[in-house]
């Protein structure tokens, strides 16, 4: 990827100026979050965990990554699960200093994991999670953000639960209700004031002046170390910063196989959330921008800088929606306005580290209660008022439920897991038969005489058409088996088309295989026509039916490239069991040929005169599209294809016409130029009668030649009523 232009350095400026902007409150938040369950003097260790990820992730995922706009900062779904981390590990009673390890242990882990992700290509699959997964956990990590953060709301003592916060008042802290309560009303209505300062910078100085305005009712809220502020960050210059920062790793020695073990499951949740949570960004910011965003390359650059992060101490993160829609509108584009973001985060803790210090806890609390609040899908409310979606909501709940109750990733399984259920029971709801008809009810393109349409009229009935759609799965094997069955004990053919197939499995395949041979042991025949070459799986569906044994040399199954060629095949098949085809390779006398039944002998004698008897061979073109001609073609043995040329490669095929059928009646009858092309299917025997010769004939045989055109008139006619009579069937 080229390097991005300085062209707009001044609108990348102040994009990543206002972005830092938003995402330096939160991360803050997000790193007191993890780290106050800790106890003591974590909280400020937290508070630069969300610094140092904030500057680490926009110096190294916006230049590694590229995704311009983009800002990437410490995130929700980071929190929620190195939180949870965290508690459990206290709980088990680890050493708060291997927590914190394990901590950037796991940031580093995950930050590996993306670009694992990045480089085999996951990036195209990870965000195509099913939405009500999505919607989900997203919900849930709102849900687990407020609850972790109500109790510090209240001012309840580090480590306190919410249930027992909740339950115990004696717990709690007027300062900090009061504090919490100012900055989540600044949060809320903060954008009414003005849009030039973003919500969270007003919210947590509102909280602050709070803060100090209660000092003066109560003098121990300046004593730096008082419970209620963040506290002291480390010198915010020299060696005390860079003592904190090498310190988180000084407890590496004590990490033993069962610690390492705990990563495992957090880390690989973590990877999946944060690349979840950056892809759906990117794919926002695409649309808004009309853009295009390269999966891959983004989450082995946020991986990168996931690792960064983690190896300075920072706290991991994702692409951040509200932080890049900032920068975008703030006038950033390119992805060095991520860059400037991540170079201001550190110049702003360089320069402000003792007034972070003083930040109180519950007006972080606060900004994140109400980010907590946006983060749950309220939208999805609305899927309980349709039957058809209250299926979906299920999905959305029981995502939401395990998150709470078992742990993230367990969540995105159990949504995954019933999103395919759903998708399932969708397959299976609708029908895999487009359309079944039998042989008197649709006709091939063949033109046939009069008596062989009745004869398919009368016993077209044996042979049964079912047009298949969709995907053919064990999940509809059963509702295919159920539409063949009655076909299976009455017809003596069955043509399945194949064109609309999506996906075909081995229940499915093995199904056709005993369909194949019940209609084997009645004497009777599966046929399939035009199965695609390529399903949408890029699998060759006909090479599948070779290999799973359905289709093979010396089969009863018969395969035609169109469905007209298997209606065509059967219709002879039929016809030629009612002994009308017994002739069939003999050529036809003028006096055989329908047009001239009962005509006198004489007179047919006389006008074979007037005709030319033409061979063609199998292949060659009798007339093309546009050629000029009158001549009326009587088909005395073979047959011949009209098709309708479309381009140089492609034609439409029109119609058949067999022994005893005649064809080009319209330049006959009108003189106009060929709207065709005739080419001959078989090798061929023709009667030719040019329309002068007719004429000329006429002339002296009057009412043979009203005759020849009323019995042109009728066989054209009986052409169009069983055309309508398909028609009207097609359209049932």
């Amino acid at each position: 990827m080229k390097p991005p232009k300085l062209e707009n350095l001044a609108g990348d400026f102040w994009g990543g100026f206002a972005a830092m902007l938003v995402a330096l409150p939160s991360a803050i938040a997000f790193g007191v979050t993890i780290y106050a369950s800790l106890g003591g003097s974590y909280a400020a260790y937290g508070a630069l965990a969300g610094i140092l990820g904030a500057t680490a992730l926009g110096l190294v995922a916006s230049s590694m990554g590229g995704t311009n706009r983009l800002i990437t900062a410490p995130c929700a779904p980071a929190a929620a699960v190195l939180a949870a981390f965290a508690i459990e590990g206290v709980q088990q009673g680890l050493d708060p200093a291997v927590v914190v390890v394990l901590l950037s242990a796991i940031g580093l882990a995950a930050g590996a994991l993306q670009v694992l992700f990045g480089g085999v290509g996951l990036g195209r699959l990870i965000k195509y999670m099913p939405y009500p997964v999505v919607s989900g956990y997203l919900s849930g990590v709102g849900l687990y953000i407020i609850f972790g953060q109500v109790p510090k709301f209240l001012g309840s003592p580090a480590g306190t639960k919410l249930g027992h916060a909740l339950l115990h008042p004696s717990l709690w802290a007027w300062q900090a209700i009061t504090v919490g309560a100012v900055t989540i009303f600044a949060m809320l209505f903060a954008p009414r004031l003005t849009q030039r300062v973003p919500a969270a910078i007003l919210a947590l100085l509102a909280g602050v002046l709070s803060y100090f305005g209660l000092s003066l009712l109560d003098a121990g809220l300046l004593d730096p170390r008082n419970p209620l502020v963040i506290g002291p960050l480390g010198s915010s210059g020299g060696g005390g910063f860079v003592d904190t920062v090498v310190g988180r790793w000084s407890g590496v020695g004590q990490l033993g196989a069962h610690e390492l073990a705990m990563l495992v499951t957090p880390a690989l949740t973590l990877a999946v959330l944060l690349s979840i949570d950056t892809l759906k960004t990117c794919v926002v910011l695409d649309a808004l921008t009309r853009s295009r965003h390269d999966s891959n390359r983004e989450l082995i650059g946020q991986g990168l800088g996931n690792i960064a992060s983690a190896v300075i101490g920072g706290m991991p993160g994702a692409g951040t929606m509200g932080a890049t829609l900032v920068n975008m509108s703030s006038g950033a584009l390119t992805r060095y306005s991520g860059f400037i973001e991540g170079v201001l985060a550190l110049v702003a803790f360089l320069l402000l580290g003792t007034l972070i210090s003083w930040v109180p806890v519950a007006a972080l609390a606060g900004i994140l209660i109400v980010v907590g609040v946006r983060m749950i899908d309220r939208h999805s409310f609305s899927f309980l008022r349709q039957r058809s979606t209250i299926l979906d909501f299920g999905v959305i709940a029981a995502v939401v439920v395990t998150a709470l109750t078992v742990s993230l990733i367990a969540a995105s399984g159990v949504g995954i897991l019933l999103a395919v259920v759903l998708f399932i029971r969708e397959q299976i709801g609708g029908s895999v038969v487009r359309r079944k008809l039998l042989g008197n009810e649709t006709f091939s393109k063949r033109i046939r005489t009069h008596e062989e349409m009745e004869i398919l009229t009368e016993h077209g009935s044996r042979a049964a058409i079912v047009e298949l759609q969709g995907s053919l799965f064990f999940g509809t094997a059963d509702q295919l088996y159920r539409t063949l069955e009655p076909e299976l004990k009455a017809r003596d053919f069955l043509i399945l088309d194949m064109r609309r197939i999506q996906t075909v499995d081995v229940t499915a395949a093995h199904l056709l295989e005993q369909v194949k041979d019940m209609m084997v042991e009645r004497k009777g025949f599966l046929i399939f026509s035009q199965i695609p070459p390529n399903l949408p799986s890029g699998r060759d569906l006909q090479q599948y039916f070779d290999q799973v044994g359905l289709i093979h040399e010396g089969s009863a199954v018969r395969v035609f490239d169109e469905l007209d060629d298997a209606l065509e095949w059967v219709e002879d098949r039929i016809i030629h069991e009612a002994e009308l085809m017994r002739d069939e390779e003999s050529a036809l006398e003028l006096h055989e040929v329908e047009l001239f039944h009962g005509r006198k002998e004489q007179t047919l004698v006389e006008l074979e005169q007037c005709m030319e008897k033409r061979h063609v061979a199998a292949g060659d073109t009798i007339f093309s599209r546009g050629d000029v001609g009158d001549e009326l073609f009587l088909i005395r043995r073979g047959a011949v294809r009209i098709v309708l040329p479309l381009n140089d490669r492609q034609s439409h095929h029109l119609g058949t016409f067999g022994r005893g059928a005649f064809f080009g009646e319209m330049a006959f009858l009108d003189s106009e130029a060929r709207s065709a092309n005739a080419v001959a299917f078989t090798d061929t025997e023709l009667y030719v009668l040019s329309r002068r010769a007719f004429d000329k004939f006429a002339e002296d045989h009057k009412k043979v030649g009203l005759r020849l055109m009323e019995g042109i008139a009728s066989v054209l006619a009986s052409r169009l009523r069983y055309t309508n009579a398909e028609l009207r069937v097609l359209e049932l």
